[in-house]
């Protein structure tokens, strides 16, 4: 098959070649956008003259037949034609004979594939932020079912301070409420039209680039053809929007395994979520936190590949460049899947209430609580600090935890303890009175989820102001 490039070549590309060079086997996912964007430019030739309306009511309705054939899987993709412009292109032309052949004026491949991309990214990104803003309504709902859960709070992964599941799982939230803004942020740079920049110097061509950015809902139009075709800055943001986000669902999946783990049976995960061992019959795995937690990798990979792939290209398009569509299109297929699960995962899971709150029983994380009485009472909070640390050293000593200690035992540490102090020494004690803005006080969590659904409320509408944009 001769290459539509070839008439210069004498000879025809080594098969090697050919198929090192193809990348239709990737590629193909973005004909929607490739035919819908040549839609917008062949009916822009035609209002401006370039090519007949004839010739344009020809070519738009023929790329509509095509995007018949590959929506039935009746379309033959072929790797000598290197990638999804040309495998189009060529049917078009088969289809409709000359006419088809005179789509490609006044543009290159390389400003045609910034577009589709810029189109994907655009389409993908509505996608993502449904299921993102999906997830964070299951942690608000899962909060607002456990606004009284107590449970310990960790730092260093030992006791610190009682808290609750809500609050716990509401700090999650806020991590996925910053990462929709970055979502955002990359809607912003993908919202850019490059058509009509050509290779790198435009065209010599009375093209109308405005109406075919209004066609396909662009805000903007690239002011420089050679950033147009060289620009790739809107993948970079968004593989950075992605790695972040996926560190925090990294995050919860430690969690989720340390949770679910015999030692701290916190929560059991539901059977859909969770496999067994092909050897030990008793065990439930979190398998798809596991991965999660292991694909987080894969997609922080990407970025740096990415960033590699251009830190060192010239000005305009290189080759290099194809190189922006596997790690993109996996990391789009990896955090869309780990966020439709993460919401079913997290929505059936049980949690186990007792537990959680049996294990305040057993620690020291209410010594803090302590430190503050004695600071009530008028100590300064560095020698309430070190009385109260000589009290959790005698406890220890005598295997006996701080609401165990006799309030003689107190006394010969400071004279200040009175009998109330076993009152504020319970964990639900210790988290109703953490009551400063963004603490786990049953009041305040009860205010974050207020806060939570207003936020959640708003995403949503600017959400549906990118579907109207698409």
């Amino acid at each position: 098959m001769s290459k539509l490039w070839g008439g210069r070549f004498s000879k025809n590309t080594n098969k090697m070649v050919d198929a090192f060079n193809a990348s239709i086997e990737f590629d193909k996912r973005l004909y929607h956008e490739d035919i819908r964007g040549s839609i917008a430019h062949a009916r822009m030739l035609g209002n401006c003259g370039i090519i007949s309306i004839d010739e344009a009511t020809k070519i738009i309705a023929g790329l509509k037949d095509i995007l018949v054939e590959i929506e039935e899987d009746k379309f033959d993709f072929s790797i000598a034609l290197e990638d999804i412009h040309m495998n189009i292109e060529a049917r078009l032309t088969e289809r409709i004979g000359t006419a088809g052949a005179r789509l490609h004026t006044a543009r290159s491949r390389n400003d045609q594939v910034a577009l589709d991309l810029h189109m994907y990214t655009k389409k993908e990104l509505v996608e993502i932020g449904e299921l993102l803003l999906k997830f964070e309504e299951t942690l608000l709902v899962t909060a607002q079912a456990h606004q009284k859960t107590l449970m310990p709070g960790y730092t260093h992964l030992q006791r610190a301070q009682p808290i609750t599941f809500a609050h716990h799982l509401l700090a999650y939230f806020n991590m996925l409420q910053r990462d929709f803004r970055r979502l955002l942020g990359v809607w912003q740079g993908a919202d850019i039209m490059p058509l009509g920049a050509g290779a790198i110097a435009g065209t010599t061509f009375p093209i109308d680039r405005f109406a075919v950015a209004k066609e396909l809902n662009f805000s903007e139009v690239y002011a420089n053809s050679m950033d147009a075709v060289s620009d790739r800055d809107y993948i970079l943001e968004f593989l950075s929007f992605a790695s972040i986000l996926m560190s925090h669902l990294s995050r919860i999946s430690e969690e989720i395994c340390l949770w679910s783990s015999t030692e701290f049976g916190f929560i059991e995960l539901d059977d859909a979520f969770a496999t067994g061992s092909s050897m030990m019959p008793q065990k439930k795995n979190p398998d798809i936190a596991e991965l999660v937690r292991g694909k987080t990798g894969r997609v922080y990979g990407h970025l740096q590949a990415m960033l590699v792939t251009v830190k060192g290209l010239p000005l305009t398009y290189n080759k290099d460049l194809q190189e922006d569509k596997e790690g993109f299109f996996d990391t789009i297929d990896t955090i869309k899947f780990s966020l439709a699960v993460y919401s079913e995962m997290i929505a059936t899971m049980k949690v186990n209430v007792e537990k959680m709150e049996q294990a305040l029983a057993k620690d020291f994380s209410n010594a803090t609580d302590l430190a503050d009485y004695l600071v009530r009472k008028g100590l300064a909070f560095r020698e309430a600090h070190e009385v109260v640390g000589k009290c959790v050293a005698h406890a220890i000593q005598a295997e006996k935890f701080l609401p165990e200690l006799t309030l003689a035992e107190y006394k010969t540490y400071s004279e200040l303890f009175e009998s109330d102090l076993l009152v504020i020494l319970r964990p639900e004690e210790c988290v109703a009175a953490r009551t400063s803005y963004g603490g786990p006080a049953f009041s305040e969590n009860a205010k974050q989820l207020i806060r939570g659904k207003a936020v959640l409320e708003k995403q949503l509408e600017d959400l549906d102001s990118l579907k109207q944009r698409l």
